[in-house]
């Protein structure tokens, strides 16, 4: 999490437009009777909702209540001031699953990393219990579909950050047991066992103990994200994972020169393992940093990339509101904007099929597959009871 109060923290801290017809070329006459393209994008949602895959309003809330759990001191119902996610907003956006991060600043570390993500924990369930109207707590693939037939939007608990664990697999068992179903490996800094992106290696991407999270996060059902990671963590537990990976706030680093953007040869890597890479808005990203705002233009030309290197199948939307990061392009600033960017798309060609992929099927197919690797490899392994001094020394 980027740009946290400082206070917190020392308490936290351990001790584009189409081209004008050329030449002769007659522009062709619209149909009066079809409709536009914004209309087009709104109707497919309605039929074709999002999974997104990052929102980082609890930390958010958090910050603003001077850390007091109590999410019904805020007007999510109505409308939040001051935040970019809310139920109207979330709504108008079309998101039907939203992956909620339980993110641990970076800074934080040890037991106390352990003891901050329980608590963003029971944030996130209270927030729940809060909205019954609005969200349903989703552990698996056919509780994303029951929270929508029911009208409600699933909510799934994502960790950021492996220090959350604190190098233990009894603690990553725990956060499972507490609904979390996805974990980053490294984020903001390395992790004792994974190298992040923005830190200087120490580990070459996993160690020993590192591969072993992985095989864990496989047996259990917990899904991998590697954004943040450095590219040969990317790459190593993507080698080692039985599993689809998932990146569930990135851009491509062929687009955006962003150290923690993914190389092309990952992308092939992660789609040849079913996974799926969700694109994030944050303007850092999309252009590189220093560069300004981005655009919807961008960010779908970061889609268009992806969708080339990596398949329809292993593309998706992880918006990342509320995470304290760099700006969000105009049309995208809050979490209604996605028909903005799905009417970009439509005019780009993108067929409703991929289209469908990009904002539910592929997420859906992703969880279901992580849940199959999990039944069939209980069967055959154990929990695993290792320690990171026995394996790395």
């Amino acid at each position: 999490m980027a740009n946290l109060a400082p206070a917190l923290l020392d308490a936290l801290a351990p001790s584009g437009a189409p081209a004008a017809p050329a030449g002769d070329e007659v522009e062709p006459t619209p149909d009066p009777g079809a409709p536009d393209t914004a209309a087009r994008a709104r109707v497919f949602l309605a039929r074709h909702p999002v999974a997104d895959g990052f929102n980082g309003l609890a930390w958010e809330l958090r910050l603003r209540s001077g850390h007091e759990l109590t999410p019904t001191r805020f007007d999510l119902d109505t409308g939040e001031g001051g935040v970019s996610t809310d139920i109207p907003r979330l709504r108008a956006g079309h998101v039907a699953a939203q992956f909620w991060s339980v993110a641990v600043p970076d800074v934080v570390v040890g037991d106390r990393a352990v003891s901050v993500a329980l608590e963003q924990i029971e944030f996130v369930h209270a927030l729940i219990r809060a909205y019954p109207e609005a969200f349903r707590l989703a552990l698996t693939a056919d509780d994303m579909i029951e929270a929508r037939k029911r009208g409600r939007i699933a909510s799934l608990l994502a960790a950021g950050g492996g220090q959350c664990i604190d190098s233990s697999l009894g603690a990553l068992r725990s956060l499972f047991k507490l609904g979390v179903r996805r974990m980053a490996l490294a984020e903001g800094r390395n992790t004792p066992w994974a190298d992040a992106a923005a830190d200087e290696p120490r580990a070459g991407g996993l160690t020993l103990f590192g591969e072993e999270v992985v095989r864990e996060m496989n047996r259990i059902g917990m899904l991998i994200d590697l954004s943040g990671s450095s590219p040969a963590t990317m790459r190593r537990a993507i080698a080692v994972s039985k599993a689809p990976v998932v990146f569930s706030h990135s851009a491509a680093l062929a687009m955006s020169d962003h150290p923690a953007n993914v190389p092309d040869d990952v992308l092939e890597r992660m789609a040849a393992g079913g996974g799926v890479c969700k694109v994030t808005f944050e303007s850092e990203y999309v252009c590189g940093e220093g560069a300004g705002v981005a655009t919807v233009s961008d960010v779908a030309d970061h889609l268009d990339h992806i969708r080339v290197v990596a398949g329809p199948d292993h593309v998706g939307l992880g918006g990342s509101y509320d995470t304290g990061g760099s700006p969000h392009p105009a049309g995208l600033e809050d979490a209604s904007g996605y028909p903005k960017l799905i009417a970009e798309l439509l005019e780009r060609g993108w067929s409703e099929a991929d289209l469908a992929k990009l904002t539910w099927q592929n997420t859906l197919r992703m969880m279901r597959d992580t849940e199959f690797t999990a039944r069939s490899t209980q069967h055959r392994r154990a929990p695993s009871t290792v320690t990171i001094g026995r394996l790395d020394g």
